[in-house]
């Protein structure tokens, strides 16, 4: 894997194939985005540094409640797109939709962690609860991120936002679009850390950076690593 460089659209990446945030052309690879470019062995990509969340069949996001109709809750994902979550999605009990009130499940203004199950091309969304990761969450706060920016602040198989929340001991809920929910007793520090790795996001040994950061804050504040059960 070559050094990251900063691209602009149009900027040649080179010869071979395009992958994601490129495009071929009579043979050659340009970039399709403002953002820092890579290349792993003849293929080159385009990691973009900002954008709107596009949504992917299997993405985990968060949404917030935005109205309740017949058999289904619509729900905003942070996307110019509006989402789906139908009943069947919701809940596995049956429910009586003339003497049931949906709200009793999901109401306006509810946060969920959910799953994308479908995106058709005219881009109707479909949300499902049924992964055992999927559940409303309540309390905490909320920031909004840069989508492309996601895979960055979770890392390598989890490990930049779990050792946030090891350090912190704050329950942390990052979204695909873009949306990050904290909860705990040092929520600020985990909000730091996380913006911080978002705007430092292509620098190289960030974890280490981002751990240190946190150690010493915890250090100043509790003098030693608090013994906190996790919110």
């Amino acid at each position: 894997m070559t050094d990251r460089k900063l691209v602009i659209p149009g900027d040649l990446l080179g010869e071979g194939r395009a992958g994601h945030g490129a495009y071929e052309e009579d043979g050659k690879v340009f970039s399709c985005f403002i953002g820092l470019a890579e290349e792993k062995g003849e293929l080159h990509f385009v990691i973009p540094l900002s954008g709107i969340y596009n949504p992917k069949r299997g993405d985990g996001v968060i949404g917030k409640i935005e109205d309740v109709v017949f058999s289904k809750w619509i729900v905003d994902i942070n996307s110019p797109y509006e989402a789906v979550l139908p009943l069947s999605e919701a809940t596995d009990e049956f429910i009586d939709l003339t003497k049931t009130d949906l709200t009793k499940y999901f109401t306006y203004g509810d946060l969920i962690f959910t799953e994308i199950s479908s995106v058709t091309k005219t881009k109707n969304i479909q949300l499902s609860m049924r992964d055992r990761k999927c559940r409303k969450l309540r309390g905490g706060r909320m920031i909004t991120v840069t989508p492309a920016k996601v895979p960055r602040i979770i890392g390598k198989a989890g490990s930049m936002v779990e050792m946030v929340k090891e350090i912190t001991k704050t329950q942390i809920v990052v979204g695909q679009n873009g949306l990050v929910w904290v909860k705990g007793d040092n929520e600020d520090l985990a909000i730091e850390a996380v913006t911080e790795i978002e705007r430092k996001s292509h620098v190289q040994g960030l974890t280490d950076q981002i751990k240190a950061m946190l150690e010493k804050k915890m250090a100043d504040k509790y003098g030693s690593q608090p013994q906190i059960q996790e919110a």
